[in-house]
């Protein structure tokens, strides 16, 4: 029988997409059905909403959950505790090991007891991607990658070994090997749906239903995908392995907060000014424990890229997650990273029929509390000198300089202090830059961004600048996609000669 809830409220129905007909339950059934007013329903308390309607069974989740949700707009808050289950769960390296290892136990148990150790297999889907364990210990030269690569394999050999063998014995396990990307990117480009399917048997035969994509991961960067409408953020190990294991994340219905956007970024102005100054609004408001969604006629002026970014720094923000709902733009990124045209149009019809589409006429939708910011007021920024909400203006930067300096490190009067390297002929003094990384999964999976790092290069090698013999400097982009574009733009060739050769992915 069924794998879902028990369906009091009725709210199963049909969807034909094309040639194919799926199974989902409708929200605007559940309106019927009298749970409340959902039509300003923020999009992402409908992501949850959708997730107890399907799983309601009585037990875990009672039609009572469900009204509480329904009926949320009317005090914009709840005191509620849910259980929530994700579609999936994302891994990366070093904290998804112990998950695994885990796994093998129940395995080595259930071969002492005496039954089929074949039985312990994750019941939700799970992806590890190995990104962490990447080390530049060769940069600047065109061998970089292969050489770390090379070396990663020696010092992280067993723990490979063990990986490939939990792919090769599990169901619902798929692991994406060293030198792909970061798992965040390799999310967003690959791996994340939107829309998700899954069998489910019932007394008329097998059918397909379809959900939102939704995710737990063991990095508090999980929350990127946001950006294309999949609800999901960091959880901790024992928590990734519940869900892996089909158990739910208990959570209190949350506030969310709404964040307006208008207007344009001014020319010049990259999607990581915009989240650096959305973060230090968001600290100065204090969001922690809350859902944060983007909202307004700016959302149009921004790429699905930029707004992955603006939903990577969910915990730098405090955040649970920074939601972006689907839109045109959710469809053509689905179509330009080369999703599947059954899949893409799944998403749009899924989306149109439970009101999770945000279109020109779509009415804003009620939060708890909102901000609002003129996207042509960011400027240059820089991340401040201890945490990335103490936002510094690039105009202001010397002069935060000199007050961090004597003030903080305590070294007024050495402003202009040099010191010799030994074996060296140069000098190095107090606000030299030592490592030029171009890295970070926040900032290597936004094209605007790596195309502008490209085209600085190629504008400094035409004035014959040289990179200064002290900077260690690394490109170690967030997947292979990113490589593909800087060499067919004929970047990558000027950022070689600056010493930024590909290092690694992660």
């Amino acid at each position: 029988m069924t794998q879902f809830g028990q369906d009091s409220l009725k709210t199963r129905r049909k969807l034909k997409v094309g040639s194919k007909t799926y199974d989902y339950y409708s929200l605007k059934a559940a309106e019927k059905a009298g749970i409340g007013d959902i039509s300003r329903l923020p999009f992402s308390l409908k992501v949850l909403l959708e997730n107890l309607l399907r799983y309601e069974d009585g037990r875990t989740v009672t039609v009572k959950d469900v009204e509480a949700l329904g009926k949320w707009t009317k005090r914009r808050r709840s005191t509620r505790e849910i259980s929530y289950r994700p579609a999936r769960v994302l891994m990366q390296d070093f904290t998804g090991v112990p998950a695994v290892v885990d796994l093998a136990a129940m395995r080595n148990a259930m071969v002492e007891l005496g039954g089929d150790p074949k039985k312990i297999n994750p019941l939700a889907p799970v992806d590890l991607v190995i990104d962490h364990s990447v080390m530049v210990d060769h940069f600047g030269d065109q061998k970089a990658f292969k050489q770390n690569v090379a070396r990663e394999y020696e010092r992280n050999g067993e723990r490979y070994e063990f990986l490939r063998w939990g792919q090769d014995a599990f169901d619902n396990f798929r692991v994406v090997p060293p030198g792909t990307g970061i798992c965040h990117q390799v999310n967003l480009e690959y791996l994340a749906q939107t829309v998700w399917t899954r069998k489910d048997k019932t007394a008329k035969g097998n059918v397909q239903v379809a959900f939102p994509d939704t995710l737990v991961g063991t990095d508090s960067h999980t929350t990127m995908v946001n950006g294309l409408a999949v609800l999901g953020w960091g959880v901790g190990g024992i928590e990734a392995e519940a869900a892996m294991l089909g158990q739910p994340v208990s959570m209190l219905i949350p506030e969310v907060v709404g964040f307006k956007l208008t207007g344009k970024l001014r020319e010049g102005m990259t999607a990581t000014d915009l989240v650096l100054t959305i973060t230090q609004m968001l600290r100065e408001k204090g969001v922690v424990g809350k859902f944060v969604e983007f909202y307004g006629p700016g959302l149009n002026q921004l790429s699905l890229a930029d707004r992955a970014t603006v939903s990577n720094m969910a915990p730098e923000y405090g955040a649970t997650c920074g939601f972006f709902p689907i839109d045109a733009e959710t469809i053509a990124y689905l179509k330009a990273t080369a999703r599947k045209p059954a899949q893409i149009a799944l998403v749009e019809a899924y989306a149109k029929a439970q009101g999770m589409w945000r279109g020109p006429r779509t009415p804003d939708p009620i939060f708890t509390d909102t901000l609002e910011l003129d996207m042509s007021s960011v400027e240059p920024s820089l991340a401040g000198p201890r945490r990335p909400q103490d936002r510094v203006a690039l105009s202001n930067v010397a002069k935060e300089f000199r007050e961090e300096l004597h003030k903080g490190f305590g070294k007024k009067g050495e402003d202009d202090k040099r010191v010799a390297v030994a074996g060296e002929t140069y000098e190095i003094g107090h606000g030299d830059v030592l490592i030029a990384a171009i890295t970070s999964c926040t900032n290597t999976s936004n094209p605007g961004v790596l195309i502008a790092a490209g085209l600085l290069a190629r504008n400094a090698i035409a004035r014959g600048l040289k990179t200064k013999p002290w900077v260690k400097t690394s490109l170690a982009p967030g997947s292979q996609v990113v490589t593909e574009y800087l060499k067919q733009a004929g970047l990558q060739t000027h950022l070689n000669k600056l010493g930024f050769n590909l290092v690694g992915y992660g």
